[in-house]
């Protein structure tokens, strides 16, 4: 899709524009918000956070998500204090898969390694986890809530076919690979929270997308430096645009262009999630507060002109604990 044909949904391509600009919060909240731990940089430990009767395993996925998902372990401690440790879990049974295809140089061993987590899994549903931490707070979590296996076994069997280095042929492959991982894990966090409903499924499937998107272009600069590209093809082609451009690290205006229409698709879906609103259950509504982070870089990359490489993307958001806790607190998402 065309820059041009998105203006609509997005807004003009400058940065400055009335309306997007962040809003200062009350200092009063200041004074009330929850102590959110600091990031994974501060060295504060995740038993100042968990408290005195947490698990070995427990501990175990917390530090797991406090160094690997630093935005998906603030958004798991504003769940219910009920449903927390099984949303731990659950992300760091993500954080797992994730990471194997960076920590392995043959594809062979990634496959390997995908197949103990689909025995693994197998394993849970059969009562007998193997002994591994994300494993065994997994099966917990499964007895609790009573989660769906068909889930998690999309999310191995997604995982295993991005083992490929090969980038997106199209925007729609880049969706469907969220959708069967990111879309998927909102499906298992709702079950977690107790809610089953079609309007929150929709928002869950639209959230995950968004996030599949912004995920791959957070990831540019790190792909890049690796020498690897992984921006839809079709995209590309539209605003002639090759992979040595994203590997030269240029600036030109059609690289933006790429840039801007899937930031675009990613702010789309937002949209579309947040139609649902009125209609999903307030109680799942902690379950999407990804969306604050998805929202915060989205504003980022439109104010340096969709230079996907600029160094102020790379900066953490020290204000995110708190934004946060107040869309917690105001209930929205």
């Amino acid at each position: 899709m065309a820059a041009s044909t998105l203006l609509s949904a997005w807004g003009p391509l400058r940065p400055g524009v009335p309306g997007l600009c962040r809003c200062r919060q009350p200092r009063g909240l200041w004074a009330n918000a929850w102590r959110l731990p600091e990031p994974a940089g501060s060295g504060r430990s995740v038993a100042a956070v968990s408290g005195p009767g947490i698990s070995g395993t427990d501990r175990y996925c917390l530090e797991l998500l406090r160094k690997r998902d630093y935005e998906g372990y603030l958004c798991s401690l504003l769940l219910p204090a009920e449903s927390r440790s099984s949303a731990c879990a659950l992300r760091a049974f993500n954080v797992e898969l994730a990471q194997v295809k960076d920590s392995v140089s043959e594809k062979t061993i990634g496959l390997m390694r995908m197949q103990f987590w689909k025995k693994t899994v197998d394993d849970i549903y059969c009562d007998s986890p193997p002994h591994q931490p994300v494993a065994i707070e997994l099966w917990k979590a499964v007895k609790r809530h009573n989660l769906t296996k068909r889930w998690l076994m999309k999310i191995i069997d997604e995982r295993e076919k991005n083992l490929d280095d090969k980038a997106y042929r199209n925007i729609q492959e880049l969706e469907n690979y969220a959708e069967n991982t990111q879309s998927c894990l909102l499906y298992l966090t709702l079950e977690i929270l107790g809610i089953k409903d079609l309007h929150a499924d929709h928002a869950a499937s639209h959230i995950g997308k968004a996030q599949g998107i912004v995920t791959c272009l957070r990831a540019t600069p790190y792909h890049g430096s690796r020498r690897r590209v992984f921006l839809p093809m079709d995209i590309c082609m539209l605003h002639g645009v090759s992979q040595e451009d994203f590997l030269r690290k240029s600036q030109d205006k059609n690289v933006r262009d790429v840039v801007y229409d899937m930031a675009s698709q990613a702010h789309l879906h937002l949209k579309h999630a947040r139609s649902f609103h009125k209609s999903v259950p307030v109680k799942a509504f902690p379950a999407f507060l990804q969306t604050v982070a998805l929202e915060d870089y989205l504003k980022k990359i439109q104010q340096v002109d969709f230079d996907i490489f600029h160094p102020s993307l790379q900066q953490k958001n020290t204000l995110l604990p708190l934004s946060l806790y107040i869309q917690s607190w105001r209930k929205r998402y």
